[in-house]
């Protein structure tokens, strides 16, 4: 029961609320949907932080998507065999990965020990900030030492199938029983990720700037400490 309840109630739990979370602070509470951006006040770590943390995390979020939506099978079908796959998975992933992590531990670092920052940052930034550094962790750890750990796992054949299982509503939790811990953490960790998300600054990631040239200018006044 445990595992059916981390492995098939879990996932859908976070989603749904991810969807409904979504839908209700767009329609309540709008004027929150924002980053709170804290460049006025320091922006030499946010630079290197940001610009890391944004390179790193497209690439990885490509990755995540070909290893898990696509089967093997099909990459196999147009030439891209299993030794290829590692190489770009496990060396080119894990480059990335670290990136993104620096640029994460930076942003982290920043928001924790520069005071007037901290000052303006709400529980949930904090929250969200270790979250994701973990998150991250968790997926470098899984990449660069599990893998070396036990050669034999492949995720494409167990977490993969289990994920694609999702969409269709027929997840078999089975699959995920002998999976490595570090991949367990990497995964729970994201759907944790995804409940908190439309109560935090995440939400920013789906505003698209369009109006941005054309709008009224914003005002700022220093804080007085």
């Amino acid at each position: 029961m445990f595992s059916q309840f981390l492995w098939v109630i879990f996932p859908y739990l976070c989603v749904a609320i991810f969807l409904i979370g979504h839908i209700a602070r767009f329609k309540f509470d709008k004027f929150s949907w924002t980053a709170k951006s804290s460049e006025f006040i320091e922006k030499k770590q946010l630079k290197w932080g940001s610009l890391m943390f944004h390179l790193g995390i497209i690439p990885v979020a490509m990755g995540h998507f070909v290893g898990l939506v696509i089967p093997a099978s099909w990459l196999s079908s147009v030439g891209v065999n299993d030794h290829l796959y590692h190489i770009g998975a496990v060396y080119i992933g894990s480059v990335f990965g670290i990136i993104t992590m620096i640029g994460m531990l930076l942003l982290t670092a920043r928001r924790v020990t520069i005071k007037n920052i901290r000052k303006l940052s709400s529980a949930s930034d904090i929250v969200v900030n270790f979250l994701l550094l973990f998150i991250i962790f968790m997926g470098c750890y899984a990449t660069l030492v599990t893998n070396a750990a036990i050669p034999n796992f492949d995720y494409r054949e167990t977490i993969s199938v289990w994920f694609r299982q999702l969409f269709i509503f027929s997840p078999d939790a089975t699959l995920m029983i002998h999976v490595p811990l570090a991949f367990k953490m990497h995964i729970l960790l994201g759907f944790v990720i995804m409940a908190f998300w439309p109560f935090t600054r995440l939400v920013h990631v789906w505003s698209v700037p369009l109006t941005y040239a054309s709008r009224s200018y914003i005002i700022y006044r220093k804080h007085k400490a």
